[in-house]
């Protein structure tokens, strides 16, 4: 995603250093790799990198947050028209682990970032927050706190979807880690017991599945 201020040029050279970040990033931390490779890769001048981002912390940060905005569309794909808070935390796991599955490299990249979007403040959470209100207000689940719901629930579609790229799981395989990691996640928010069966049904979670922005190879 580019700046709305930026100059055609500059939004050209900020796009580039990002897709060389994404690139290079896939094997190693943003601390091994000079800021001559990432310019070197995306064919700028050095001087460009500056003016974008003030140092390589930034740069990782910026690029984690474009892979998050990418996971939240297929969070806001598989969770259209859906009003159940419940569900749509469901959902908000399943686009992870469908991302997962569909974008390897970009997951790598995520988990090995820095993303500053772990924050109960942060725009990016607006929608997970909303719909842990939505269940506290409904009686559906038990939080100590909004900060605590937020790290919770993205601390496990994290470690779900570097599961899925670590064992290099195939369409079945993570769906049942899904429903797995789904029933864990859903009991440690005291949801009814009622709600987590239907909610983690394999039927229920393969039909999610196919929602997703891209079709996902079943083998």
């Amino acid at each position: 995603m580019t700046q709305p201020s930026l100059s055609p040029r500059a939004a050209r050279t900020r796009s580039a250093l990002l897709s060389a970040g994404m690139e290079l990033l896939v094997e190693r931390p943003v601390d091994a790799i000079a800021i001559d490779e990432f310019v070197a890769t995306a064919r700028v001048a050095k001087g460009s990198f500056f003016n974008h981002f003030a140092d390589k912390r930034q740069f990782a940060i910026a690029i984690a947050k474009e892979i998050r905005l990418d996971v939240e569309t297929w969070v806001g794909q598989i969770n259209a028209d859906i009003p159940d808070p419940l569900e749509r935390l469901s959902g908000g796991m399943i686009a992870a682990a469908a991302y997962a599955l569909a974008n390897p490299e970009r997951t790598a990249v995520l988990a090995r970032s820095l993303n500053g979007t772990s924050l109960d403040s942060h725009p990016i959470n607006a929608g997970l927050l909303q719909d842990l209100r939505g269940g506290l207000a409904a009686g559906l689940i038990e939080l100590p706190s909004e900060q605590a719901g937020i790290l919770y629930w993205l601390g496990a579609c994290q470690s779900l979807m570097g599961n899925i790229i670590e064992s290099a799981a195939n369409r079945p395989a993570a769906e049942q880690l899904l429903a797995n990691m789904l029933q864990l996640a859903l009991r440690g928010l005291s949801a009814p017991a009622s709600c987590i069966a239907k909610l983690t049904d394999q039927v229920a979670i393969q039909a999610r599945f196919a929602m997703a922005p891209h079709t996902i190879a079943n083998d």
